[in-house]
């Protein structure tokens, strides 16, 4: 089923250098009535993390994202955690998504598309990406508790979905198992490989991979 989801779209300040001959690194932050977030992201890194989020097992789905996706980020989010995990983990999916978009600059000589399936014991997780300028989401499943600790689990499909939006992709996502703590963790390792799939630099090309010339 498509996702519909609204978000608030307020601004970000981003900073860095991009392209294929670049760091593809880039510093965004992001300060609203809900939440104030500073991150950094490098997409050719070693998977470190640094990441403080207020929700424990939020911080362990984005250091296990980087981990898996071969990412270096960096996360601090003061949110208004007294309300709810809401605001927290969908402004931190926007500017992700903005930090990808502003990394990954023209997108010359990217891959583009990816497809991965990731298994976590009984769960299976699946992400379906192309980096292609157009914001689509799709999201089939669902997930069989409604909270892990003090991150609701329906929120996974929410930040992948902001993620989708800001970062301009077209992604179709999929989980099915009995736990919703694999369920959610398949999901966020599944898009760490699919993106780090398509993000990677193809040797055999120094162009943009669309026929239009620009994605």
């Amino acid at each position: 089923m498509t996702d519909a989801d609204g978000g608030d779209d307020a601004g970000s300040d981003a900073t860095g250098t991009d392209g294929a001959g670049g760091d593809r690194a880039v510093a965004v932050s992001r300060d609203t009535a809900e939440t104030d977030i500073d991150l950094t992201l490098t997409i050719d890194g070693d998977g470190d993390a640094a990441v403080d989020t207020g929700i424990g097992f939020f911080d362990h789905m984005l250091e296990s994202f980087a981990k898996h996706g071969l990412f270096d980020l960096t996360v601090h989010c003061d949110g208004d955690l007294g309300i709810d995990d809401h605001h927290t983990v969908e402004d931190v999916g926007v500017v992700l998504g903005e930090a990808f978009d502003e990394a990954l600059g023209d997108k010359r000589g990217i891959v583009r598309y990816a497809d991965r399936r990731v298994p976590l014991d009984e769960a299976v997780a699946g992400v379906v990406v192309d980096v292609s300028g157009r914001s689509h989401f799709t999201f089939d499943g669902s997930f069989s508790q409604a909270s892990i600790g003090e991150f609701t689990s329906d929120m996974a499909r929410h930040f992948a979905y902001s993620l989708s939006m800001h970062a301009g992709l077209t992604l179709h996502t999929e989980v099915n198992g009995v736990n919703a703590h694999h369920e959610v963790e398949a999901l966020f390792k599944a898009l760490a490989r699919a993106l780090d799939d398509a993000t990677r630099i193809d040797p055999r090309r120094s162009d943009t991979p669309s026929t239009k010339g620009e994605l």
